[in-house]
């Protein structure tokens, strides 16, 4: 009798690790593609931002979660509708690192994530505002996979609950036909707009405790149909 326990559990143990394997090493999952805006003759507009909690003007969330609400006395979303939604205020800067306006992301777990498939998903949209221009909203569906299999799960396993390296990789996979978010002009110079955008992640440290360390994000927004005459600093050179 004591044999076919041992035997069963030493079954169940190795099932569980080869489904781990096959999930951690998913041969369908999607990898970090070429974005497809990187070879567009558009006008194209760079902003990046830190990614880092602490660096944020308000960061908040359901309180519980790795990255802390900033700062301390923020209200926290722990209300059932808005548990699973992190907001995120933050300066949003040129490709010379001058702040020329400000963000306000919106993130909530995707009902749509199968990890199976290497799917971990995001639904997020972006109010932003550049003074000067006008404002924008992006709407996208972000795949944090890669992130979370080779950042997160690596920092779980370091003796030292962290991780350290260089990491960049596109997290936008649609709702474009291309992979690609959509991009809905509001006011100003961008009022009318349909454009695209993608959005992508530089890491260099990650800790289990804090969440992100040092990582910075970036939005690549195409402008399409503007007068090139109304460029400004604030397009990518």
């Amino acid at each position: 009798m004591i044999r076919y326990i041992i035997s069963l559990a030493i079954g169940l143990l190795l099932g569980t690790a080869a489904a781990s394997a096959l999930l951690f090493y998913n041969p369908l999952a999607a990898q970090n593609p070429l974005s497809p805006l990187s070879v567009s003759d558009k006008e194209i507009i760079s902003l990046n931002y830190s990614a880092v909690t602490a660096d944020a003007i308000v960061y908040t969330n359901d309180g519980e979660s790795r990255s802390r609400p900033h700062p301390v006395k923020v209200q926290q979303l722990w209300e059932a509708p808005i548990r699973q939604t992190d907001v995120l205020v933050t300066v949003l800067s040129d490709s010379r690192s001058n702040p020329v306006g400000i963000g306000i992301k919106f993130m909530s777990d995707s009902e749509r994530t199968r990890l199976i498939n290497g799917e971990a998903l995001i639904d997020s949209a972006w109010h932003i505002h550049l003074p000067g221009r006008g404002s924008l909203f992006v709407e996208q569906t972000e795949n944090y996979w890669n992130f979370l299999r080779q950042i997160v799960l690596p920092a779980y396993w370091s003796s030292g609950d962290s991780w350290k390296g260089t990491w960049l990789g596109n997290t936008t996979v649609g709702p474009g036909s291309l992979g690609t978010a959509l991009v809905s002009g509001g006011t100003g110079t961008f009022a009318g707009l349909k454009s695209e955008a993608v959005e992508a992640i530089s890491a260099r440290a990650y800790s289990v405790e804090q969440g992100p360390v040092s990582m910075d994000g970036s939005l690549t927004i195409e402008v399409v149909g503007r007068d090139d005459s109304q460029e400004t600093e604030v397009a990518a050179q």
